[in-house]
């Protein structure tokens, strides 16, 4: 019926009850033929071994190789054809799978828990980066979307095995994975759901994971939707081109009109770079 994976790292204060807290809502909704996977990526705190000893199925990494090679790890080696995938940490309530494994029912080829709550809004620094972040993934999408990283999903495994190669290995790998989906045409909805205090320490790094986020939509772009990129480029250049243009003429200056003529003639270029683009991935596609 359905596969139930966790990837963990350091989570041994949390595990066993996440684990406890998986069967209750297994059994609650009647899945006796259910597995629940436990993904080790490389702890050093005995977190694998309490997963065992509370009757998981654990899969161990020899050492850390990112949120998403976990997931990669836990959904391959997945039995069943649906996969439901949260944390270690205690933050995501677990009880609401179900309601997100109807909608698979429904036609949707992936639910995701929209969070909410004090405790997902956090810092003053972090609330503005998700703001930017889920901007810049529905700019790209083209549409809402009200949590692009959130780490509550159910969807089909054979689906998302085919997307592997192009999805991240780190703390990525959920947005990049909306965006696969959403790029591709198939169906995602986003149920709201309350977002609870972790237990234990983050893993994630502000900056560093900030950074690879932006890159990892960059290649979605390129990867899926390449001509929007270059749209965006051709209007910074006309933009840059006019307001340098203007600026000569108030100013007087005869380089800024060279450089804003310069900015206008690399429009063709650029056009062509990326009308080739949008060729080579229908060719693709195809």
């Amino acid at each position: 019926m359905i596969s139930v994976v966790v990837p963990a790292f350091n989570e041994k204060d949390a595990i066993v009850g996440t684990i406890d807290e998986i069967r209750k809502m297994l059994d609650g909704a009647g899945w006796t033929d259910a597995e629940i996977v436990i993904v080790d990526d490389g702890s050093t705190d005995g977190t694998a071994d309490r997963a065992e000893a509370a009757g998981a199925r654990v899969i161990r990494h020899p050492t850390n190789g990112g949120y998403g090679r976990a997931l990669k790890s836990g959904i391959s080696a997945a039995s069943h054809p649906i996969v439901a995938i949260t944390d270690a940490d205690g933050t995501y309530p677990i009880a609401r799978i179900p309601e997100l494994k109807a909608m698979l029912d429904r036609g949707f080829h992936m639910a995701v828990g929209a969070r909410q709550g004090a405790a997902y809004r956090e810092s003053a620094i972090k609330h503005p980066l998700r703001v930017l972040l889920r901007w810049l993934v529905e700019f790209t999408a083209g549409q809402r979307i009200p949590d692009p990283n959130s780490g509550l999903r159910v969807f089909y495994r054979d689906e998302i095995v085919t997307f592997f190669p192009q999805l991240s290995n780190a703390f990525s790998f959920t947005t990049s994975s909306t965006l696969a989906y959403m790029l591709t045409g198939r169906f995602v909805v986003y149920l709201p759901i309350d977002y609870a205090e972790r237990t234990g320490v983050t893993k994630v790094r502000l900056l560093r994971d900030s950074l690879r986020t932006l890159q990892y939509i960059l290649q979605a772009i390129l990867f899926y939707n390449p001509l929007k990129l270059f749209l965006v480029v051709l209007a910074v250049l006309a933009a840059a081109g006019a307001a340098s243009i203007f600026a000569s003429i108030a100013l007087s200056c005869g380089w800024l009109t060279t450089l804003g003529v310069g900015f206008w003639l690399s429009i063709v270029p650029v056009g062509a770079i990326g009308c080739l683009a949008e060729v080579v991935r229908q060719g693709r596609r195809n």
